[in-house]
């Protein structure tokens, strides 16, 4: 099929008036979400593009999401960040959105939302990185500005949108993992934890091993930027005290990397002599993948996040009055080279 066709011979396929086919692709909340969907799949199919600027025109939307990132939330500018970003623009483009990054001071995140909605300059955002003690969502609800949480804000859970992996069940099933095959001693290296799925995750760990009748040993228990120098540093350093951990637990497969470096440097073999258990976020340009993958992992696609946020927020757009809805992920427990039977010392 021709690329190029116009609004007419789109809705004499459908067997539809232009001005449904009109409303359907501009996301109005009258049109039945099933005829938005035929619509939508439709003009795929036949590669109809509407006019940027007659859509804000006929429905008063700028017709982009923001994204505000202040310039201390170390979490946000890793690829982490860029991988959940390519999964929402995938969705934002397949809809006729376009997509602003403000990177901001932060005594200026504030202003910053403001003006979104002042100047009309985005139809939502999407809060990204979720604080233990955050305050975002109140300020966006003050202004009218529809938004989804990448993650969840402790104790607003339903009262907001959000995406969320099961963070606290994820390290959880990754400790048991570790305890399974003998190893009590056992670190964690985890992300900062002012972060909401850092404290989760931290949790997980916890409560497995108390269920075991264990103690957290918080000399084997870190808090950072999810960098690689930071997982070698810290497995370098407990790896040569006096008594060394025989596994770890990282939030980050970058930070495991490093904890590879650390143990190679110790003159040990990770998976023998030491194991390491990491989330992996399924990284287009990183993958932990092959027959046997080199990292046991708690793998969660951050990039279909991406995609459900974006789908999410547009939803709630298209229907304002549309309640609050969420989902919770699961990651999957993939067993690869990195964890064997704790070794005997």
């Amino acid at each position: 099929m021709s690329k190029g066709v116009n609004l007419k011979e789109l809705s004499n396929r459908l067997q539809l008036s232009q001005t449904t086919v009109s409303r359907a692709l501009n996301g109005y909340p009258e049109v039945s979400a099933e005829t938005r969907r035929r619509v939508a799949e439709m003009a795929e199919k036949l590669g109809y593009a509407p006019n940027s600027q007659a859509r804000r025109l006929a429905t008063g939307r700028s017709m982009a999401i923001g994204h505000v990132i202040p310039r201390s939330i170390h979490e946000m500018m890793n690829p982490i960040f860029l991988e959940f970003i390519a999964g929402a623009g995938e969705t934002y483009s397949k809809h006729g959105y376009d997509m602003i990054i403000s990177v901001v001071e932060d005594d200026h995140e504030e202003d910053a939302y403001r003006q979104i909605a002042s100047r009309k300059k985005a139809d939502g955002v999407i809060i990204h990185g979720p604080a233990a003690d955050e305050s975002r969502h109140r300020l966006l609800r003050q202004i009218n500005l529809p938004f989804v949480v990448h993650g969840r804000i402790p104790g607003a859970e339903k009262e907001t949108s959000w995406v969320d992996m099961n963070n606290r069940r994820a390290f959880e099933r990754a400790t048991n993992l570790l305890l399974d095959l003998g190893h009590k001693r056992i670190a964690l290296l985890n992300g900062l934890e002012h972060m909401d799925f850092a404290r989760r995750r931290r949790v997980g760990f916890e409560d497995a091993l108390k269920a075991r009748g264990l103690t957290p040993d918080t000399e084997i228990m870190r808090s950072s930027d999810m960098t690689e120098p930071y997982g070698c540093d810290n497995a370098m350093e407990m790896l040569r005290s006096g008594n060394p951990p025989t596994a770890f637990l990282v939030s980050s497969m970058i930070s495991a990397i490093g904890v590879a470096r650390a143990i190679g440097q110790c003159g040990l073999e990770t998976g023998k002599d030491v194991s390491i258990i990491t989330h992996d976020d399924a990284l287009s340009f990183l993958p932990n993948s092959g027959e046997v993958p080199i990292f046991t992992c708690t793998r969660s696609s951050v990039r279909y996040a991406g995609q459900r946020a974006a789908e999410l927020l547009l939803d709630h757009i298209a229907d304002p009055e549309r309640e609050p809805s969420s989902l919770h992920l699961d990651a999957e427990l993939i067993v690869g080279q990195s964890t064997g039977p704790a070794p005997d010392r």
